[in-house]
């Protein structure tokens, strides 16, 4: 251990830690860079060549130019997934009845109502049709 102090540990982990970085920058531009509707097709291969041939200078320049785009365009990607996920929500959680249960739970209600004989089965018809409308 005598032979790799550890100011050359820390350093180490910090060039890893950097490098990591890196690489997650690499792959947030060029996920933009496909992602980005209003570029046609020659801009983005121009930027992924940039990117790819000047690799630090490429993503440097990516971000000046463009970083205020990407940051719009990450913002509109998560508006979106929310929305997508409270649709899929209030789909998934189906109509609400009046009570606030769904359907199933004021039919069963119901049921348990004319079991006990606090409905006549005229007005349990009456109003299981008007749920079920």
């Amino acid at each position: 251990m005598d032979d790799y102090p550890l100011l050359n540990l820390f350093l180490t982990m910090l060039y890893l830690f950097l490098w990591v970085m890196w690489f997650f920058l690499l792959f947030k531009v060029v996920t933009d860079l496909f992602r980005d509707h209003s570029l046609n097709g020659w801009a983005k291969a121009g930027w992924l060549i940039f990117v790819i041939v000047l690799p630090y200078l490429g993503v440097l320049v990516y971000l000046i130019a463009r970083g205020r785009s990407m940051r719009e365009r990450d913002e509109k990607a998560a508006r979106e997934s929310e929305a997508a996920f409270r649709s899929y929500v209030r789909q998934a959680a189906g109509p609400q009845g009046g009570s606030g249960g769904s359907h199933v739970d004021d039919l069963t209600k119901l049921a348990e109502l004319k079991d006990k004989g606090a409905l006549s089965p005229e007005e349990y018809e009456r109003a299981k049709a008007k749920i079920l409308a």
